[in-house]
This record gives C-alpha cells, structure tokens and sequence, in this order.
C-alpha cells in the first residue's frame, strides 16, 4: 500500500469494501461493476468501454458471463482501469444450467463479437429468434428466448394446465438439491485463486437462497419443470395458495442451511458479501406484497438463513430488491440482511435523501449510484456527473456505501455517459471527507 495526494493510506478494494461493510472511514467510497448479477453491465456496453479505454481493438470478442441477462465480463485489466474494488465468484453454472466452458464466438444482433459458453445455442430459428435450452440439451422444449434483434433472453414458460388436487409442493422443490462434492471444488478453487491473486473484495452467490425469485421460478435450468411455473401464477399463488408457497419454502430453507455449511466448509471466509436473496416484491410504483405479508411469508425463512450465516461466518448478507420497495426495508433490515440492492431511485418512494435519512448506518446502500432508465441511458455527460456526485455524497453521509449503478448497465447506454460516470467517481471521491 502507498500513501495518495493527500497523504492518507491508500486501501486495498478488499479493505475499502470491508470497511464500508462495517459503516468505518475509507479513503474513497468503493465501487462495484460486475461483483453481482445485478450490478454488472451488458456485453455491447462492455465491448465499448474496452475499446474507448483503449484496451481491446474494433472486434475483440468479449465474453458473455450471464447468458440470461447478457452481461459481459468485467476482466482483471477492465477492473484495474477502472479501480474496480470488487470481484465475483462465479458459480458452476448458469441461469440455463450449463457451466461457461469452452468458448466459442457468436455476433449479437447488435453487431457485438462475443463469446459464449459451447452449449449456448447460436442457431436461429426460421423467424430469427434465438433459442436455448435447459443444460444445453436440444432434445427437450427450449427454456429461453431472445426475439430477432433483442439484447436479452425471456424464459419461456413450460407449465401445463394446473390441477389443484395435483399440486404437490414437492414439485417446486425439485430445483434444490444438496450441491454435489464437483461443484464444491470449482467453489473452493475459485474462492481460494480469487482470494490469494486479488486484493479485492469477493461477493458471491449461491443456490437456492432466494425465496420466490421470479427469475428462476420458470426454472429455464431444469429440462422438465413440475409445479407452479407460470410468472402471473406465481405471484397469485403467495395468496391463494399461501400455504403450498410456505410449505416450499419450508422445504427449501432445510436444503439451503445444509448447502451454506458445505459451501463454508470449501471456501470458509474467503468470500466478504453474499448476494442471498434476490427476490423482487416490487414494481416502478407499487409493490407485490405488503410489509405484513413480507413478515409472514418470507421474513421467516430469510432470517434462518441470515443467522446462520452470522454466527458461522464473516460473511455480509445482501438483499435485492427492485422498484418502489421502501415500505419493506424495515423487514428486509428485521430479516438481517446486511445489505439492499439496487436502491432503484427512480421508484415510488424511493427518493436517495428519504433513503439515507431514514435507513442510512442501519443497512449498506449498495447501488442507487446513477439512474440506468432515464440518467445513464439519455441524459447527458454533465447530467450524469451531477448526479452521481449527488448520491454519493447523500447515500455516503453515514458511511456504509457501495457505489453501483440502479442494477446493470443497459445496451446501447452512451460510452460517454459511462465514462462520464466514473470521471465524476474519480473527482468525488478524491475530495470525500470521512
């Protein structure tokens, strides 16, 4: 470590994120791109960035590191430029099942070079549309769709008609399973490389924590999904089947303390932040469930998870919740959670001061950075510099701040807009007093 201009101790991202983890003075508030699934970028953003940074040539391919969402990877050099205080641990496989293994190249239809993991399908169909398929097997129905000229996939879903005397909580159990002793390896390597090759701060997320995920109800992993698959389903099921939702998450919590114990077992305190739980309860102006059905359906069950974890672990725990949330922070902070994400800003309810004055030094502010619906996306340079110098002087007022931008990065987000944000990081930052 080295001293900066203004002779204070330079900190290591993995000493930044720890201190602000714990609400203690850092040198610069620290800032993630690429630690989440949420917090990461698509892969045409990251191509552009590399090139406009002068790292990669016009067509350098990037790699594709979450195929459903289409992030690219934030890599070692893009970290270092950038002063990147996180790193992810990447789990063994992906939103569709398969691990990312064996590239090969593929252009998006934006134009993009890219790389993907073999069993990423990049046939198209006659009418355009991009396909994939559970664990990569084309011999079942496919699980995933990207229309002609799209940026991102949408599950698509295979539940047939539901019969009410049928339905069997079991089936919608079936996607949590004891991690086998392969995938406990790849945990364990991984965590120790990143560990003992980085000096930054590891975050990680691991399965079946989130209860009621509606990313991954559809199960676009499983070749054929039994249960309430539908989306609309779903969110109607937490209350007219209250008791068949609970009854799964009964069952799930059982299998997520045992896979928490094996997964600390292989990569014990090397990993600082946990995404646990990224179930969203609401939208841009309302939300999905009530602060009493919070504590009645999911408070319980997130909380054994968040107690084991602090007191056999170092680990922080990490809420995510998109859209107008702040009538369910209470719970989330009641649940344990260390940490909210994204702080979608733009959302009912959601203002950074109102944030900041009511639950600032009570949970960590990991997001909310810059707005990516209206800011990032169209605003222009100096629109996002002012901003950005805002929320972090608002959500850093109490210390416990980790800059990110409202979830990821969007296609076709100006490179310069992107570069304006972390120029305005660097100028903020430098002058933060502690």
């Amino acid at each position: 470590m080295g001293n900066n201009s203004d002779n204070r101790v330079m900190m290591t991202g993995r000493e930044r994120v720890l201190k602000a983890l714990n609400y203690e003075p850092v040198d610069r508030v620290p800032v993630d791109l690429g630690g989440t699934l949420g917090t990461g970028a698509h892969v045409s953003v990251i191509a552009n960035l590399r090139r406009a940074l002068g790292l990669d040539k016009p067509g350098t391919p990037v790699k594709v590191v979450e195929p459903y969402q289409m992030l690219g990877e934030v890599a070692a050099d893009l970290r270092e430029m950038l002063a990147i205080d996180t790193v992810n641990l990447p789990g063994p496989k992906n939103h569709f099942g398969f691990a990312n293994t064996n590239w090969k190249p593929w252009r998006t239809f934006d134009g993009t070079d890219v790389l993907v993991p073999d069993k990423f399908n990049i046939e198209p169909e006659p009418n355009g549309d991009i396909l994939q398929y559970p664990q990569g097997d084309k011999s079942v129905p496919a699980s995933g769709r990207m229309p002609k000229g799209g940026f991102y996939f949408d599950d698509i879903i295979r539940q047939g008609p539901i019969d009410e005397a049928e339905l069997d909580p079991a089936d919608n159990l079936e996607d949590f399973v004891l991690v086998s002793e392969e995938d406990l390896k790849i945990y364990e390597q991984r965590a120790r490389e990143l560990y003992d090759n980085t000096d930054l701060a590891i975050t990680a997320g691991f399965p079946g924590t989130s209860f009621g995920d509606i990313a991954l109800v559809p199960a676009a992993f499983l070749k054929h999904p039994k249960g309430i698959r539908d989306i609309e389903e779903w969110y109607i099921s937490t209350i007219s089947r209250r008791e068949y939702v609970r009854e799964v998450f009964a069952g799930q919590v059982e299998i997520a303390l045992k896979n928490l114990e094996r997964i600390y077992q292989a990569v014990g305190n090397r990993i600082h932040a946990v995404w646990l739980d990224g179930t969203d309860l609401a939208a841009q102006n309302t939300l999905f469930c009530g602060p009493d059905t919070y504590r009645e359906l999911y408070l319980p069950f997130s909380r054994k998870l968040n107690d084991w974890i602090h007191t056999h672990t170092e680990w922080k725990t990490m809420k995510h919740c998109c859209g107008g949330c702040e009538l369910l922070i209470e719970g989330f902070i009641e649940a344990g959670f260390d940490i909210l994400n994204p702080i979608q800003t733009s959302a009912k309810g959601m203002d950074p001061q109102l944030l900041a004055d009511k639950y600032g030094g009570r949970i960590i502010f990991w997001g909310g950075g810059v707005d990516t619906q209206q800011t990032l996306p169209f605003g222009k340079p100096e629109q996002v510099r002012r901003q950005v110098a805002e929320r972090v002087q608002i959500f850093n007022a109490k210390r416990g701040f980790v800059f990110s931008t409202v979830h990821n990065i969007q296609c076709n987000t100006p490179i310069e807009n992107v570069l304006a944000m972390f120029e305005a990081l660097g100028r903020e930052v430098k002058g933060l007093e502690n």
